[in-house]
């Protein structure tokens, strides 16, 4: 069997505002009101979200006018590639590298439009080298944290030796529109946050703080209209056209079960689920569908409450958590996104990683410097 790629580091960049879930009520209301029947009646989105800050690309006063689609993508040009490389610099200083190591840049990024890309924007910034291998992803939605460090362990096991980054920024706050509203938007104003978080995978070498034992995928067919972007005069407007906690709490456990049955592994055998934690009611259904005692994903929720949902980088902010505290022997990290599909990476830590193993009975309540070429 071919060896398996290391996580070798993990680092999060938060977007450069501070927005209080109190300012955001505040400042619904009266935008919101007049324009948009009902108004009253969603209210309680925010006082249920679960979140008491978030990280915005730009000042809550910013949102206050109508904006253009050109204006929108401006915004995401200017703070996203400095969130790049923020998240990218500390991702990398953490395993002793450096941009001229990067064999392989990884961008994940579906909330804005940008050609080049964010890595070509930050080359000069970053230091890497003109042969790197670029792979922009777009699409992935919440799923992307999950699928892009699972893309970023096959290439590492294809090319062992090679350094490869991914990156994930996601400026979820520039959809925040108020023209056109629907029920959406309004649950998207009072959930989505924006941030960025950066991986550096290699195999062979360092042992790492986990290694990436395999990864999988399920989508569901029949389920485009679950979750994605609709394109409007004033750019990316969020759909939601199902409720998803439901779907996830009926749905989620069989497509669990044959991911892992593929891998030779069962539920009982994860010690700890690390998931994207896309709502309160998204993390109950997770809980109840996976058969884990309320509140197992604390990391989850407290992510949730200090940063919002920042839609593809969230998991590995839990991630980044997880490890902070010591991985358990054996971790899925999963995310739900468009498709609508389940994207999981299943980590295996490394001895002197797993500072906190399982004690008997835990189990249950766990789940209730050469660079290489490509």
């Amino acid at each position: 069997m071919p060896a398996s790629a290391k996580l070798l580091s993990i680092a999060t960049a938060n977007a450069p505002n501070v927005m209080t879930q109190t300012d955001v009520v505040r400042v619904a209301q009266a935008l919101f009101r007049d324009r948009f029947p009902g108004m009253d009646r969603m209210l309680p989105v925010f006082d249920t979200a679960g979140i008491r800050t978030r990280q915005s690309a730009m000042p809550l006063d910013w949102y206050l006018t109508p904006r253009s689609w050109p204006e929108r993508t401006q915004a995401y040009l200017d703070i996203a590639v400095g969130m790049f490389a923020r998240a990218a610099e500390a991702a990398l200083d953490q395993a002793g590298l450096k941009g001229s190591d990067v064999d392989v840049v990884i961008t994940v990024s579906s909330t804005g439009i940008a050609t080049p890309s964010l890595e070509a924007r930050a080359m000069a910034r970053m230091g890497f080298r003109s042969d790197a291998a670029r792979v922009p992803v777009f699409g992935l939605g919440c799923a992307g944290g999950a699928t892009g460090l699972a893309l970023a362990g096959r290439l590492a096991q294809a090319s062992p030796g090679a350094v490869i980054l991914v990156v994930v920024v996601e400026l979820c706050t520039l959809s925040f529109r108020m023209e056109d509203l629907t029920k959406a938007d309004i649950v998207a104003t009072a959930l989505f946050g924006d941030g960025s978080a950066a991986c550096v995978v290699r195999c062979g070498g360092e042992a790492g703080f986990a290694s990436i034992e395999a990864a999988g995928e399920h989508t569901w067919p029949g389920s485009l209209d679950v979750m994605g972007w609709r394109v409007g005069p004033t750019g990316l407007g969020v759909i939601f056209d199902r409720a998803i906690p439901p779907f996830a709490r009926e749905n989620l456990r069989p497509a669990m079960v044959g991911m892992l049955e593929r891998q030779g592994l069962e539920l009982e055998d994860v010690d700890r689920f690390i998931c994207h934690p896309g709502g309160m009611k998204v993390i109950d259904a997770l809980e109840g569908s996976l058969s884990l005692d309320q509140g197992s994903l604390d990391h989850e929720r407290e992510v949730l409450a200090d940063h919002g949902n920042m839609s593809a980088p969230t998991v590995l902010y839990v991630l980044d958590r997880a490890r902070r505290q010591g991985l358990p022997n054996r971790s899925v990290v999963t995310a739900l996104g468009p498709g609508f599909t389940l994207s999981t990476v299943t980590l295996r830590a490394a001895a002197d990683a797993a500072l906190r193993r399982p004690r008997p009975g835990d189990r249950a309540a766990a789940r209730g410097t050469g660079s290489g070429r490509v």
